[in-house]
């Protein structure tokens, strides 16, 4: 994606409440609400049509944006959407604001890679995905936009957890700092049920178990 689109182009607001949000999404408005870094929260709207379009790539959510208000522009980051439960319409949006000597922390997408040459797939198995996404913490300066999992040596059973993943310097998986306890699956291989169940053979069914315990009369 090119520099001009991660930004996004925003006014000042100053009627609130949820009439006043009705009235701006009846004319092709979002509202959207700017706060953090210590600043008071700023009431914005943003043109939908133009972030819908900007949305469609998965960058958009994992990047520093610059939000231009008129002559002025802050750095955020996208921290919660809230989309209409059966339209692709943005309701809301929240962006926080971004202070570049302060770490940040953000649901960054996982790219799994490898997957059709690993051992596992290679063995008749199918990947599992557990986790399409983990939150990270970091200065904003060493944001990636995503997060690879090599699934090239996974055997059949093979399991990938979130301490497996290589991460980028400055990085940290937030949920890994919770403990042990927290190393969460991330993919796996398996076989279909039907193939593994035709590798373990028939189960012996009631009929045939009380046959081959009885004898002839």
């Amino acid at each position: 994606m090119s520099g001009d689109s991660f930004v996004l182009v925003a006014e000042a607001r100053n009627d609130l409440g949820k009439s006043a949000s009705r009235r701006l999404r009846r004319t092709g408005k979002v509202p959207t609400i700017l706060y953090g870094a210590g600043k008071e929260p700023t009431a914005l709207s943003v043109d939908a049509n133009a972030l819908f379009h900007k949305l469609e790539n998965e960058a958009f959510f994992s990047h520093i944006l610059t939000v231009q208000i008129g002559s002025k522009s802050e750095n955020a980051i996208i921290k919660d959407l809230q989309r209409h439960p059966s339209k692709p319409v943005v309701l809301h949006m929240d962006l926080q604001r971004v202070n570049m000597a302060e770490k940040i922390r953000v649901h960054i997408p996982l790219h799994f890679t490898n997957e059709a040459t690993s051992p596992g797939v290679r063995g008749g198995g199918i990947v599992t995905h557990s986790q399409t996404e983990t939150e990270i913490s970091c200065l904003p300066k060493d944001l990636p936009e995503f997060l690879e999992v090599d699934l090239a040596n996974l055997d059949l059973d093979g399991i990938v957890h979130l301490s497996d993943i290589k991460l980028p310097n400055g990085v940290e998986i937030v949920e890994l700092t919770h403990g042990e306890g927290h190393d969460q699956p991330v993919a796996s291989i398996h076989l279909p049920r039907a193939a593994k169940e035709a590798e373990e053979g028939p189960a012996e069914g009631p009929a045939e178990a009380a046959g081959s315990e009885g004898g002839e009369g």
